[in-house]
């Protein structure tokens, strides 16, 4: 009985791990006019059986899915970049044409494309019955405005890298830096659902990670990076869809199986601000983040996954804290 318990344990890791393979292509190629042959191949399934599959691992039809994730990132670029046409938006997701993506979003939303956009910030979407969805590090748009406890900026260049230094109140001064990363490849678990405040939840992501890492060799700190990627909005995305990677950088080459997946970190400018947070802290450092220093900056959100990366283990540190830089593909207003 324990040695099938184990086999059917494998077999459901192994599945897990193909339909988060289907899931990645999904998401990078959103534009792209998918056939059901052509995702099933991916995730190594037969197309007679595939859509079974995919509902049973995710809880939507695979065109339910693909629809949302469309609509969700048409939403989001509506607020983050609000002088793009509507109708490029909607091609940029996917749609093949303007009048097909009004109708969807208007029966998902319950708003125009237009109307949306012109709610412009997370507190109006929560006064339009929207409601701010919970999340522990996820992204937050916002009113712009100054955070009422800085004092002075400071601007440096440096390398072809810009450092805005924050001298704050009670002496909590904070780094943003903006600089070329380079891509990078991602062994992950992933983690669908509520988040918020969550530290035992992201623990033990971690240490399913690290384990399957460990035994490979794979974990050569301080070379190997750890990070958090967050694929979903949690402004527009309901909490129980959202969807983590616990990762780590790993050589291009390497293999994974079952349930630990593989992916690239797309190259690019990226804004890092540095932190030191309990697990508490995380959703008021990236609301600093959107409110306070995006809006100064001269930058803009674009559509890559936001991300964390992790500098310390925080049982090392005096107060229990993670070093941890929030991490926001940028470009230029």
């Amino acid at each position: 009985m324990k040695a099938e318990s184990e086999r059917r344990k494998m077999m459901a890791q192994l599945y897990q791990g193909r339909i988060n393979t289907a899931v990645d292509y999904i998401e990078k190629n959103l534009k792209h006019n998918f056939r059901l042959d052509e995702i099933a191949a991916v995730a190594g399934f037969s197309k007679y059986h595939f859509h079974r599959i995919f509902y049973t691992f995710t809880g939507e039809s695979l065109f339910q899915f693909i629809q949302r994730l469309r609509l969700e990132k048409a939403a989001t670029l509506l607020l983050t970049d609000p002088v793009k046409p509507v109708t490029e938006i909607a091609l940029e997701c996917g749609f093949s044409n303007s009048s097909s993506f009004a109708k969807s979003f208007k029966q998902y939303f319950d708003f125009s494309a237009s109307q949306w956009r012109d709610l412009k910030s997370a507190s109006c979407l929560q006064e339009s019955n929207l409601g701010q969805k919970d999340s522990n590090q996820g992204q937050m748009l916002s009113n712009p405005g100054k955070d009422s406890i800085t004092e002075n900026v400071y601007i440096e260049y440096v390398n072809n890298t810009q450092i805005w230094r924050y001298e704050m109140m009670e002496n909590q001064n904070r780094v943003v830096e903006v600089k070329d990363m380079p891509e990078m490849t991602l062994a992950y678990v992933r983690y669908v659902g509520p988040y918020k405040g969550d530290g035992k939840l992201f623990e033990g992501l971690f240490t399913k990670l690290f384990q399957w890492a460990g035994s490979r060799d794979l974990l050569r700190f301080p070379e190997t990076k750890t990070i958090i990627i967050y694929h979903d909005n949690p402004d527009i995305t309901d909490e129980t869809k959202l969807r983590v990677s616990v990762s780590i950088s790993v050589p291009p080459d390497t293999a994974v199986d079952g349930e630990i997946g593989k992916m690239v970190l797309p190259a690019g400018k990226y804004a890092l601000a540095r932190f030191e947070l309990s697990d508490q802290e995380y959703q008021e450092a990236w609301d600093w983040v959107y409110r306070t220093w995006l809006p100064e900056s001269g930058y803009q959100p674009d559509d890559r996954p936001c991300y964390e990366m992790y500098h310390n283990d925080p049982k090392t540190h005096p107060e229990g804290k993670s070093i941890v830089d929030i991490c926001i593909g940028v470009k230029p207003l």
